[in-house]
């Protein structure tokens, strides 16, 4: 069953996570840590991002430094199979167009289909800091990559070889921007190309995460208005750092109601924000409950214990 069927056919709002795989270098425990953290609220799914490589300077053995291309979170695919096969859980991990070429991205696909992983999420991802475009052997947006997506599903490879064995079609959501995509010049011109995702095979979308739940009501409206009737996934974080503050806004193009905001100006301290942040996750989450929402996706990333507590209160 897909993670869309498993969300529809729920009998009250569910939950799903998102996790981080580990730093290269180290193990796999830490992710298992924050599943058994998490398992008890009974997750439909558990999504796995996917991170890039970046140029970063590194010294050579002649003394000098040279641009190397590194990726600090490599294993999403194998995270993805070990998860599925320790806990049962169905895992959704995240394809990208960035960094990634096509070939890179049609391997991920055979090894998923392999793995008996078919639930994705794709996204366009950033561009690196050293990039003004996007690499002309990759995918430019996530529209261009669900083509790619849709083929494979059709059983055609990128050089329009037949694939001889398709065990089963990928199901896939995307993403959607409640306060708009940084780079839309305006949120009507976001909903086209939500509805350009959701009329070429998007089965649900999942929220840039939000702090204002009437902006999350006003964009499902305007989704129904323009003729999207899949699922839309909130997706919320508690703030644990007072730093956040002003943060999250630069990097994630989020408001903070003033109402957060002050109480979060308070604090005096990271331990202070953590409690604010929660019990403001904890006011959202209930009334997106409240609402009938058909899911709640929590970003748990450096927050899992703050999520354990939202989700306990909540659940």
């Amino acid at each position: 069953m897909s993670v869309v069927e498993k969300i529809k056919n729920a009998e009250s709002t569910a939950f799903s996570f998102e996790l981080l795989p580990p730093l290269k270098g180290n193990g796999i425990e830490t992710v298992y840590r924050t599943i058994d953290t998490l398992r008890e609220f009974d997750p439909k799914y558990i999504n796995i991002t996917t991170h890039r490589s970046e140029l970063v300077f590194k010294e050579n053995t002649q003394g000098f430094f040279e641009r190397v291309a590194e990726r600090h979170r490599p294993g999403t695919v194998a995270i993805a199979a070990a998860i599925q096969n320790k806990y049962k859980i169905s895992v959704v991990p995240h394809i990208i167009c960035s960094g990634f070429t096509r070939e890179e991205t049609e391997y991920a696909l055979i090894d998923l289909q392999f793995l008996g992983i078919t639930d994705l999420l794709l996204l366009r991802g950033d561009k690196a800091k050293h990039e003004r475009e996007f690499s002309p052997t990759g995918h430019k947006n996530a529209t261009e990559l669900q083509v790619q997506v849709n083929n494979f599903n059709q059983g055609l490879f990128l050089d329009g070889s037949k694939i001889k064995s398709l065990t089963s079609p990928f199901s896939y959501g995307m993403a959607c921007y409640p306060e708009k995509h940084e780079e839309a010049p305006n949120l009507d011109s976001d909903l086209y190309y939500a509805k350009q995702k959701v009329d070429a095979g998007a089965e649900y979308l999942v929220t840039q995460m939000f702090f204002d739940n009437q902006k999350y009501y006003d964009f499902v409206e305007k989704c129904k208005e323009n003729g999207i009737n899949v699922p839309i996934i909130p997706g919320i974080k508690p703030i644990t750092l007072k730093n956040q503050l002003t943060v999250l806004p630069k990097i994630f193009h989020t408001d903070i109601p003033e109402e957060f905001a002050s109480e979060l100006r308070k604090c005096k301290s990271d331990e202070e924000a953590v409690e604010v942040g929660v019990e403001w996750c904890v006011k959202q989450a209930n009334d997106l409950k409240a609402h009938g929402v058909p899911s709640i996706h929590f970003y748990s990333m450096m927050a899992t214990q703050s999520v354990k507590r939202v989700a306990k209160a909540v659940y």
